[in-house]
């Protein structure tokens, strides 16, 4: 962010993630058996991606493949890269104002508002879910509340983005087993990839040198963070549940602080280091019960 705006850094690396995993099917593709699995649960292999050879044993036959099972993917990964948009978008703005650790924790509050915005969907919200949510909120007051009641422009932004990763999770959750996730993944991927191109256009003053001295930071965030880390999310949440990714993705905010340290020299005040340790505490406790004999993750 000292090189180039958040909406270009946005475009760059979602553009390298599509690029990066379309290479990859494409390659993929050339080596294996083309098929894929109806809802009916029918085996058919591919045929110019709009009809499919039908073996029910005996037979060869060729049949349209259904509505469904081909635009699903389009229309919800358009939608699915819309609130991608927004929410790396307000993440990496408030970067620019906040702290890597601060930004780590409080986008990591998914965890709690994931299973409290699955109540509007009909999932039950326990009593550990608000005392979670109460030792977060007291937590996220210490670390981004100065004494004086102010709180950074930075920190609201990513509050902000943080309740657009939670409705991610929660609709990743809900496609992810009901779509081909690859395609899924390169539609989101490009939508973000072209909206905030876009909008680095029209809001933002950006030169090839600050792009060059960013190179590294958006080979990464391309390649690695979207190309391995966002894909590897969505094909994991075809059989994990929302609550339990958003808690293994809450360690983002781990290795946010543990990386602003080591690589950024940031400081923490004891102040923060005690709102971390409540936040973290929140974030675990809104997710586990306790049961008679095991302790185990809500689902």
């Amino acid at each position: 962010m000292e090189h180039i705006g958040p909406f270009l850094f946005n475009g760059i690396r979602f553009a390298l993630g599509a690029a990066t995993l379309l290479f990859v099917v494409k390659v993929k593709g050339l080596f294996e058996d083309k098929t894929v699995r109806l809802y009916d649960g029918k085996t058919v292999r591919l045929y110019e991606d709009k009809t499919v050879r039908l073996y029910d044993g005996k037979t060869v036959r060729r049949v349209k493949l259904p509505t469904a099972d081909r635009q699903l993917p389009t229309a919800s990964g358009i939608l699915l890269g819309l609130i991608l948009f927004a929410g790396a978008t307000f993440q990496q703005a408030g970067i620019v104002y906040t702290t890597a650790g601060n930004a780590g924790f409080i986008t990591g509050l998914y965890v709690i508002l994931v299973p409290a915005f699955g109540m509007f969907i009909g999932q039950k919200a326990r009593a550990n879910l608000w005392g979670g949510a109460i030792l977060a909120a007291f937590g996220l007051y210490l670390l981004s509340v100065t004494e004086s009641f102010t709180i950074s422009k930075g920190d609201v932004l990513v509050l902000t983005g943080a309740v657009f990763w939670a409705v991610h999770v929660l609709y990743t959750g809900w496609l992810s087993p009901r779509t081909a996730v690859m395609r899924l993944a390169i539609t989101q991927y490009t939508v973000c990839a072209a909206l905030s191109l876009i909008a680095a256009l029209l809001f933002e003053s950006n030169t090839l040198k600050g792009i060059y001295s960013a190179i590294i930071p958006l080979l990464y965030g391309g390649l690695l963070s979207v190309g391995v880390a966002f894909t590897l999310q969505i094909i994991g949440q075809k059989k994990a549940p929302p609550a339990h990714t958003a808690i293994i993705l809450s360690l983002e905010a781990v290795f946010a602080v543990i990386g602003g340290l080591l690589i950024l020299s940031e400081t923490m005040t004891d102040r923060k280091w005690i709102g971390c340790a409540m936040m973290l505490a929140g974030m675990v406790l809104a997710q586990v019960r306790v049961g008679s004999r095991q302790l185990t993750v809500d689902s």
